[in-house]
């Protein structure tokens, strides 16, 4: 099979970190990189070992290259502007969250896309994690039975990049609100109250889903947190299912007989990490947090034409849920 031939639109930090290195782990072939400045463009392909062709202009690359998908990882007020003119050029494209600032936006660039016949996706790589796929596999094969209810928490120091609550949940947290969405259907009912003081942000939301399950969250932007940190666990009719920190889940069956639990080992736990090798560098984390993943996958979209699991019309359920947040906790 050929290399898929991606062209870049960006090159700043999450680009150069997650992105690009994960798309070569992927198997893509870097054809052009675009930032401002083509010094920084030739600097990116070099970086990474590529003799591909550096432009300081967006649309000159769209122009002149004949790729099989764009990758857009720019400032979150320009990628609305940068993905219609992928959209308007023909171009499969792959964005960054968010993809548009609120749910009307997100429609107005998933139906663009649609009329255009293009793919078009959106950077949720929650979904692509393993730990939370084997988590959502838990939850459809039922397994456990019916998932109920869940408890989940969202911490990071998001003062630096941070203004207010709205920039909170629709740049740091909308990953969290989008794992949910991915996990238990769309939400019915939203619920929240928060303690924020300036950038100091402390949200406790509590939301319901059309599948039955019902859970809280925690959410928190503070200095506190200088270490990102996140953790969800999922109660069923029959155990319990927690996520700790991307690289752990623990799966608990309750017991199966009549027998008073604690005369003997009715229960049993099952626990599920990666294994650590200085072998694995820094590409264990792009797999973990589902960097690797989702590059693979728009890939795949990009020669079949099938619609990706995180597509822009998806996102349209995603920024509106970001919103419903928002007005109860505002």
């Amino acid at each position: 099979m050929p290399q898929t031939k991606l062209c870049f639109i960006g090159a700043g930090f999450h680009a150069t970190t997650n992105i690009l290195p994960a798309a070569v782990e992927a198997g893509a072939k870097i054809q052009a990189i675009s930032t401002r400045s083509i010094e920084r463009s030739r600097a990116a392909l070099l970086r990474f070992g590529s003799q591909g062709q550096a432009y300081g202009d967006a649309l000159e690359m769209l122009r002149n290259e004949n790729c099989d998908g764009v990758v857009v990882v720019a400032q979150p007020h320009d990628q609305t502007a940068l993905v219609r003119d992928c959209i308007r050029a023909g171009k499969h494209v792959y964005v960054d969250k968010p993809l548009g600032w609120n749910a009307a936006e997100a429609e107005e660039l998933s139906r663009l896309a649609e009329h255009a016949g293009v793919v078009l996706m959106v950077g949720f790589m929650k979904r692509y994690a393993p730990v939370y796929m084997k988590l959502k596999e838990l939850i459809d094969r039922r397994e456990l039975g019916q998932a109920r209810s869940f408890q989940m928490r969202f911490a990071v120091d998001s003062t630096p990049f941070c203004e207010d609550e709205e920039q909170f949940i629709k740049l740091a947290a909308i990953h969290m609100v989008d794992l949910m969405r991915f996990l238990f259907g769309e939400a019915v009912a939203v619920t929240g109250t928060r303690a924020t003081t300036g950038r100091q942000i402390s949200q406790s939301i509590s939301i319901a889903f059309d599948s039955g399950v019902a859970g809280s969250i925690y959410f928190t932007g503070m200095s506190a947190w200088s270490r990102e940190s996140e953790s969800l666990l999922v109660t069923f009719d029959n155990g319990f299912a927690s996520a700790d920190e991307i690289n752990t889940l623990t799966v608990h069956s309750s017991r199966t007989s009549s027998n008073i639990p604690w005369k003997s080992l009715e229960e049993q736990d099952t626990v599920f990490t990666p294994s650590a090798s200085p072998m694995s560098g820094a590409y264990r984390d792009l797999y973990l947090r589902g960097f690797v993943g989702e590059m693979a996958h728009f890939m795949a979209c990009c020669r079949t034409g099938a619609t990706p699991l995180s597509s822009g019309k998806d996102n349209i359920g995603t920024m509106a849920l970001c919103d419903r947040i928002l007005a109860s906790i505002l």
